[in-house]
């Protein structure tokens, strides 16, 4: 593990299961910082190997000290000092396998809501995320202890410009799905999901913008068989995404037993 070298930018990662997979992640770290009166307990033992076995050192201070790092959040005790969070060039979407998922995120701003799409990404096996550069959350220390550390799996990129970001991904043969209500939207579990293909989320109250929604080759809505009109946009996309696997997976299912015929 690359160490980050002095006077270079910090960020300070709190959480044990953010600080664990940041551990095993792209970021070059520079100091694990323990409460004291915790080191000998069986998960940060073995965060502290972990920051040992790659060169990063350990030390132990007052919980005073974690809380005048990151201020008043639960970093149950322990703080990584380490650099900013590793964005990847867009480029590097460009060319997809026949599987691709790429999740694009239009403007939202909760980190948590984030957070738990961006878990659920990781966990389906996401090619990539975009996000804007502007009126957007980033990946923030709060975002990656809210998502467990997920992020620190995930290619994420930023750009200045979604509906740019949007005809490129189509040109280098990505579908195009929006999942977004109006009377154009299908059931998402009827709609054709073919791959790859980009899944556009929307915000929470403003949902997709009409500069995206009219590049959409598919637009699909979550039926909602209760009182309630909608899901906020995490839960939402999360059920999406996991559609879309299931239907990959169901694909591959078929092609096996294909073969074995």
């Amino acid at each position: 593990m690359r160490r980050l070298q002095p006077g270079r930018p910090s960020e300070y990662l709190y959480g044990r299961n953010a600080v664990a997979e940041a551990l095993r992640g792209r970021r070059r770290h520079r100091r694990l910082f323990v409460a004291s009166g915790i080191e000998t307990h069986g998960r940060i033992v073995a965060l502290m190997e972990a920051a040992r076995v790659r060169g990063i050192p350990v030390i132990v201070i007052p919980r005073s000290e974690l809380d005048r790092m990151v201020g008043s959040v639960n970093h149950q005790g322990v703080v990584l000092e380490t650099s900013p969070y590793p964005y990847v060039d867009f480029a590097t979407l460009l060319d997809p396998a026949p599987e691709s998922i790429v999740l694009l995120l239009d403007h939202l701003q909760d980190p948590q809501n984030i957070a738990t799409l961006l878990r659920t990404a990781e966990a389906a096996g996401v090619r990539g995320v975009v996000l804007p550069e502007r009126r957007a959350a980033g990946i923030t220390p709060a975002v990656v202890n809210a998502s467990a550390g997920a992020v620190e799996h995930l290619q994420i990129t930023l750009v200045t410009n979604l509906a740019r970001a949007v005809d490129t991904l189509r040109e280098h043969g990505y579908w195009i799905v929006a999942l977004e209500p109006g009377p154009n939207a299908q059931s998402l579990f009827r709609a054709p999901l073919p791959l790859p293909l980009v899944l556009l989320v929307g915000a929470e109250g403003h949902g997709l913008s009409p500069v995206l929604l009219k590049r959409a080759d598919v637009q699909v809505i979550i039926p909602m068989l209760g009182q309630i009109e909608s899901l906020n946009a995490a839960v939402a996309g999360s059920i999406a995404l996991y559609e879309i696997v299931r239907r990959l997976l169901g694909q591959e299912s078929a092609e096996k037993t294909e073969t074995r015929g």
